[in-house]
């Protein structure tokens, strides 16, 4: 069996290959290949994305084949120049399934359209037109407006236009579920959003595998930093960092060493030409509530430091105002840590048995409540992360998925 995954980052082999640097996020891409690898010795496997260069490149590491696919244009921009080229990938790699990794961006759309969607699945990530309904997250127009920056406006890039471009994105998305027989997804929400666009497509289940560090490890209540809050990322506003803030000054009130850790870019501490809306309004919201010592930015990490911000946390924070099913909350239930998580998008399919560790998310009392609960009694509920992220178990419903969808499209080989 030969499979064609299209990937919306660059592996690591092809970036050393390349010299550039390893991404950071994606990591549970590569932690399902390497599952694949292992459970099946008879399967073919390459990866294609775009990068930013100037020619066609191909390389094998490791019995994988990568293609590097040249475009100029934006992430988020159709290039028709990558039609050729996907055709070049098609009639040299010549696969019986492809699989196209997530609808956020236009890559595998261009292939869709240069070679067709037989024997195509889609594997939904998050769903940017839908995502885009909740884009401002409980901030208000005057919000918005009031924290407009040099940069937003050089760069054209306000929160508002954020949102517009989402919608935008949404319209490609439509088109990729419209476009395919077959979506691969993990939750009731995402199924009900791609059922209410192409009702007769095919929806396999099959949940995700995670970064390989987080089946290593298991957090000790004795070993965490008490009382301190972790988020894995707040750079724009579904994320919810600006709640979280929110709701520390009922939180300090209980507990005043309490302490938020937040991984990725400092999206404050920049110059005025540089700083984001979205950062000016954080700011804002750290000195009206005088948090200045209690909020700190850890910048992007691998995940070996990712793993160690987890285990050190007396808390982790899924405060976002829509996700699917976010793989940091699948991190922090891996691994053991206490953690909390708003009741939006398909995040309850991950909740099942720990309904009481769920929130509204404009309900920051609510979240401040729960965090002090955690602070109390150390612990949360049990629940399935284990066997849903089981590396051998998906591994396995992925390879059925796709001999499924030969069976259905068409005998194995050309």
């Amino acid at each position: 069996m030969k499979v064609l995954w299209i990937t919306n980052i660059i592996f690591p082999a092809p970036s050393k290959a390349l010299g550039i640097s390893v991404p950071v996020s994606g990591g549970w891409m590569m932690s399902s290949l390497e599952a694949l690898k292992e459970s099946l010795l008879d399967m073919e496997i390459a990866v294609a994305t775009i990068y930013p260069g100037k020619n066609f490149k191909t390389l094998k590491v490791d019995g994988v084949s990568y293609y590097l696919l040249p475009s100029s244009e934006p992430a988020t921009i159709y290039d028709k120049t990558l039609e050729p080229l996907w055709q070049q990938v098609r009639d040299d790699f010549r696969p019986d399934v492809t699989h196209i990794h997530g609808t956020e961006y236009p890559y595998g759309l261009a292939y869709i359209r240069a070679c067709g969607a037989e024997k195509v699945c889609i594997s939904i990530q998050g769903m940017v037109s839908v995502i885009a309904r909740y884009y401002y997250a409980g901030m208000s127009v005057g919000d918005i407006l009031k924290n407009i920056t040099f940069r937003d406006l050089l760069k054209r890039d306000t929160i508002f236009r954020q949102k517009k471009n989402f919608e935008k994105r949404g319209e490609i998305e439509r088109e990729y579920i419209r476009s395919v027989s077959h979506i691969i997804g993990r939750t009731s929400w995402d199924r009900a959003h791609v059922w209410a666009i192409n009702p007769d497509i095919d929806y396999h289940f099959c949940n995700e595998t995670l970064r390989s560090s987080f089946y290593n490890y298991k957090w000790e209540s004795d070993k965490c930093v008490k009382h301190s809050i972790f988020l894995s990322q707040a750079s724009y506003p579904i994320k919810g960092l600006h709640k979280v803030l929110q709701a520390m000054p009922i939180i300090l009130r209980h507990y005043p060493d309490a302490m938020v850790s937040i991984a990725g870019n400092n999206i404050i501490d920049k110059p005025f030409y540089r700083i984001s809306g979205y950062g000016k309004y954080i700011r804002s919201l750290i000195r009206k509530y005088n948090l200045q010592e209690k909020v700190n930015f850890l910048g992007n990490l691998s995940e070996t430091r990712m793993c160690e911000e987890y285990l050190k946390a007396n808390v982790f924070i899924c405060p976002s105002s829509i996700e699917n099913s976010p793989n940091s909350l699948g991190e922090a239930q891996l691994l053991g840590v206490p953690y909390i998580a708003s009741y939006v998008g398909g995040v309850m399919d991950m909740m099942v048995g720990a309904e009481d560790n769920m929130y509204r998310f404009e309900e920051v009392e609510m979240l401040a409540e729960k965090v002090c609960k955690i602070f109390e009694d150390g612990m949360t509920s049990e629940n399935d992360a284990t066997k849903r992220h089981d590396r051998l178990i998906n591994a396995s419903c992925l390879v059925d998925i796709y001999r499924s969808i030969i069976g259905k499209d068409g005998k194995i080989g050309r």
